[in-house]
């Protein structure tokens, strides 16, 4: 029952990102946590080892229509790599709860402004 739930976490994250460019910090750790029983640390961990390959099969097709700006790509990757090494390393050290908790305060507020904008 575990691999099929997994098959389904990874289809809906497959989807999502494909349609709205999201998938791992949005849907996959959330639904790791609390579907798979992951830790925190571990749920972000496999979320970003499964985001390259999913994100390479949306690229390629946002490629072949022509909607990747690679100058904005570009500088956007330099600094993201920053961040992410920067990022990681903070995250491995926070307690599990208060991580959990920041994520879940980051994705009310994203769903908040998209939800209320204009």
């Amino acid at each position: 029952m575990s691999y099929l739930l997994t098959a389904l976490i990874g289809f809906l994250g497959g989807v999502t990102s494909g349609m709205f460019g999201i998938g791992g910090g949005v849907i996959f750790v959330p639904l790791f946590v609390y579907v798979r029983g992951f830790s925190i640390h571990t749920a972000i961990g496999t979320s970003l080892a499964v985001i390259v390959p999913t994100t390479l099969m949306a690229l390629s097709r946002y490629m072949r229509a022509g909607n990747v700006d690679w100058r904005a790509a570009a500088i956007v990757a330099v600094f993201a790599i920053a961040g992410a090494w920067f990022s990681s390393g903070l995250s491995l050290k926070l307690d599990a709860v208060l991580l959990r908790r920041l994520l879940a305060l980051v994705l009310v507020g994203i769903s908040l402004k998209l939800f209320f904008q204009n």
